[in-house]
């Protein structure tokens, strides 16, 4: 970790000319999982199909999802030790590309770490905040990802492993700043919205 100042993001592929992959049926299951918690059954696979320009490349950080992180395997050589401290790495089934290729990164962590007073209201549907404020000395500073129970169907990312993502995958990453501890750094105006 660095002298960084805090700062919390919501990740997905860039809109370079990359193709992404879209969850099949599964998505339900894991939506189920994230908003039921232990009520519902964990999902222990998942499959996909790719979207997008079949000529383009395949992205490595390959779900726009929120909820969904589907990485690639150099991804998860570099980053996959980290990345199970806040859940499992499960299989993606993906046809044509042979197994392994890619894993969703099920996050199981969620931290109440949400400075309500300070943070727009959660939407009654889903749980997404205009404006999410974090209470800096509840981050989980330890873990590269987590969910917050207000919004449990979006993966958030510390600022650390998503420096460490951006180095690996450059240009085919956007970073969506949600929160910085710097009050300077202004956050996106719809991290969550395409």
């Amino acid at each position: 970790m660095n002298s960084e100042p805090l700062a919390v993001y919501r990740l997905m592929p860039s809109t370079r000319n990359l193709r992404t992959l879209r969850l099949d049926d599964s998505l339900v299951d894991l939506k189920r999982r994230q908003l039921q918690g232990d009520r519902a059954p964990r999902p222990t696979a998942f499959g996909a199909e790719w979207t997008g320009d079949p000529k383009g490349r395949k992205a490595e950080f390959a779900s726009d999802y929120p909820g969904a992180p589907i990485l690639g395997g150099r991804l998860v050589d570099h980053l996959g030790a980290d990345l199970e401290k806040s859940g499992p790495l499960l299989p993606v089934r993906v046809e044509g590309s042979p197994e392994d290729t890619y894993v969703l990164h099920l996050v199981d962590r969620i931290v109440d770490c949400v400075d309500a007073r300070s943070s727009s209201r959660p939407k009654k549907a889903t749980g997404e905040m205009r404006k999410t404020v974090f209470s800096p000395d509840a981050l989980p500073l330890d873990l590269p990802s987590f969910r917050v129970p207000q919004f449990p169907v979006a993966v958030q990312w510390n600022g650390w492993a998503v420096a460490r993502l951006a180095e690996l995958l450059g240009d085919d990453l956007e970073t969506r700043l949600v929160w910085s501890q710097d009050p300077a750094a202004e956050p996106h105006p719809s991290p969550w919205g395409f």
